[in-house]
């Protein structure tokens, strides 16, 4: 099952340093025989308030620019971890979520990765 993590963030065409990078770490994470995070579901329920004006919305296209919001709902921890932190660190391009990401502690990141890994 990890390994389809790592198929998804190549198909996302992440930079070649980051899918480097983010495969090391969801392998380690494998190897370890658990998660490589801890969030606090509860605690993340509260900091992805504002991520559901996008996220939370079925079928989600935003008009400027024209893209479709994806489903994260039920995604893997350790993928939007990884995810969250390059928009935070800039190595991952999108404008608005680099935005969103920028002021985000790594706690908050594994808060909000937990809640929304929580979703079915």
């Amino acid at each position: 099952m990890k390994p389809m993590l790592v198929k998804r963030a190549a198909a996302l065409g992440l930079k070649v340093g980051l899918k480097a990078g983010l495969a090391a770490c969801l392998i380690g994470a494998v190897a370890a025989g658990g998660t490589a995070v801890a969030g606090d579901v509860e605690a993340g329920r509260t900091k992805a308030y504002t991520c559901l004006g996008c996220h939370g919305i079925p079928d989600y296209v935003n008009v400027y620019p024209t893209y479709h919001v994806p489903k994260i709902g039920g995604q893997h921890e350790e993928y939007l971890v990884a995810a969250l932190k390059a928009y935070r660190d800039k190595t991952r391009s999108h404008g608005t979520m680099q935005a969103n990401a920028g002021s985000l502690s790594d706690e908050d990141i594994n808060d909000i990765a937990a809640y929304f890994a929580s979703l079915k």
